[in-house]
């Protein structure tokens, strides 16, 4: 090995342990927003010029890990750190462009994918509950129940929802339960699939990876039926699925019976969607490809 590239390895590691220590000083410091810092995790294998960015912990490489033999999916895109799929950085990306942050919030996340260091580093940005229904695939601090969540009335600030709503037998009376339990001005960061255009039972018994029974496959109606349970509600997309919709074309294929990207695209109103990422930050998080990344923000007045 040449003194070139021994210095040049010296002055890398060196530039690791500084942006490892600031990442742990501003960690420690909780100045501004903390959902948005990187972890000293995330920092300590961060790849300087690498092209993908992980939104939860900050780690950067050059690429997320491969799920399945599948790049880009929503449930593809692992981040080797904090355990992150695509869908996951996604709702995450909704949460802190379309909420402001408090640390004193109450947030309530339904079936956290993520390991523990994820629900730790949660619980040192705000005030965090997680739960599962049965434990069966996810590990929650409490069992809950969307359709009789066991909490008191207006005593959550935000819920985090990920794919939860589809394995829900009465979707109005867990919004009605979702409705009840939020505070005056709190946010639901509601994330279902939506395979196609308007919301149907499925043809067939149909299960996700986790074998969850899939009771509902949702519409972009979803959206109406949120405001009828009182919610104002967007619909949050990235750049390209808007851009797609505006223009009246679908410039997906989609191999499976899962999703019908053309009817999808075909019942798609731009008008109806709100952007929160352009293409060039979809790319860097893995939010792609787009259609399957919508997520319901709904909000309770007050």
């Amino acid at each position: 090995m040449g003194d070139g590239v021994r210095l040049a390895d010296s002055a890398l590691l060196a530039l690791h342990k500084a942006h490892t220590r600031l990442a742990e000083q501003r960690w420690k410091r909780s100045t501004g927003d903390r959902r948005t810092l990187t972890w000293p995790e995330g920092a300590l294998t961060t790849q300087f010029t690498g092209k993908r960015k992980c939104n939860v912990c900050g780690w950067r490489g050059h690429a997320f890990e491969v799920v399945n033999g599948i790049v880009e999916h929503s449930e593809a895109g692992l981040c080797a750190v904090c355990g992150s799929i695509s869908r996951d950085r996604y709702l995450y990306w909704c949460w802190t462009r379309r909420v402001p942050y408090d640390p004193r919030a109450r947030v309530l996340e339904t079936s956290p994918r993520m390991p523990s260091l994820y629900r730790e580093r949660m619980a040192e940005r705000v005030d965090y509950l997680a739960s599962d229904y049965d434990e069966s695939m996810h590990r929650g601090v409490v069992r809950l129940d969307l359709q009789a969540i066991d909490l008191p009335d207006a005593s959550l600030d935000v819920v985090l929802t990920p794919h939860v709503l589809e394995h829900v037998p009465d979707t109005d009376q867990a919004l009605s339960e979702l409705f009840r339990v939020m505070k005056p001005g709190g946010h639901v960061l509601l994330q279902v699939p939506v395979p196609q255009a308007v919301t149907k039972v499925p043809d067939e018994p149909e299960y996700h990876g986790d074998m969850t029974f899939v009771y509902f496959r949702f519409g972009w109606d979803l959206a109406e039926k949120i405001r009828a349970h009182g919610f104002a509600c967007d619909t949050l997309v990235t750049q390209e699925l808007y851009d797609a919709a505006a223009a009246g074309t679908c410039p997906w294929t989609h191999e499976g019976a899962d999703c019908d990207v053309e009817d999808l695209l075909a019942g798609a109103d731009a008008s109806t969607m709100t952007v929160v990422a352009t293409a060039e930050q979809a790319l860097l998080h893995g939010f792609r490809p787009a259609y399957q990344f919508v997520t319901f923000h709904c909000r309770k007045p007050g």
